[in-house]
């Protein structure tokens, strides 16, 4: 990892989890010491030679950026716990990447902009309102437990939503949306809850 992080927690994970009650751990949910791999129809083969991220919608700045680029985006290390929608939860996981803020910064989202839909290289989508986005602890991820983040798990390149089921967050992502309606996502679309809360259990539709 090349970018200049700053390896503190930068949001500690209790502000996530204590204005829903004493319980860190969300109803219906286990807690693992595992990482279980799970996604829509296995790993892609990505290239970072190869890989560029795109930010399009509306915006006033569209952005094409390649690895090297995306590298060069200030970054942040935060321990967050990861949530599974199939009933199992991994608690502080280091992940390190650039806060959903920067890129929407960098390209000037329109005032009408009220949803966002993340793009991936194995044609998953997955969709969020904007506000739900534009919080701290809401990352472009490409590092994990202080090493680059693995294949399996996203990379080189994945969204993490610790205060959303883990859905919410696209593996190998390779583009983000800002849309000015709702529209719906991969699972979003078969039945999955579009709120994905998991201490509300919003699993399903």
């Amino acid at each position: 990892m090349t970018a200049d992080t700053d390896e503190s927690v930068d949001a500690d994970v209790t502000d996530l989890w204590e204005s829903h009650g004493d319980e860190r751990l969300p109803p219906g949910q286990r807690q693992t010491d595992r990482f279980p791999v799970l996604s829509k129809s296995g790993t892609p083969d990505q290239n970072r030679e190869d890989w560029t991220f795109e930010v399009w919608g509306a915006v006033s700045e569209p952005l094409e950026l390649d690895w090297e680029a995306f590298q060069d985006l200030p970054a942040v290390t935060q321990r967050q716990d990861f949530h599974c929608v199939t009933g199992w939860s991994k608690f502080d996981c280091a992940f390190t990447g650039v806060p959903f803020g920067e890129i929407a910064e960098r390209a000037g989202v329109h005032h009408d902009a009220v949803h966002v839909m993340f793009h991936a290289a194995d044609g998953y989508t997955t969709d969020l309102p904007l506000a739900e986005c534009d919080r701290e602890e809401v990352l472009f991820v490409y590092g994990y437990d202080d090493d680059s983040l693995p294949r399996d798990h996203g990379g080189p390149l994945r969204v993490v939503t610790p205060h959303k089921y883990a859905y919410k967050g696209a593996k190998w992502v390779t583009g983000v949306e800002f849309l000015t309606e709702p529209e719906r996502g991969y699972w979003e679309k078969r039945g999955y809850s579009d709120t994905a809360d998991p201490w509300a259990e919003d699993r399903y539709s």
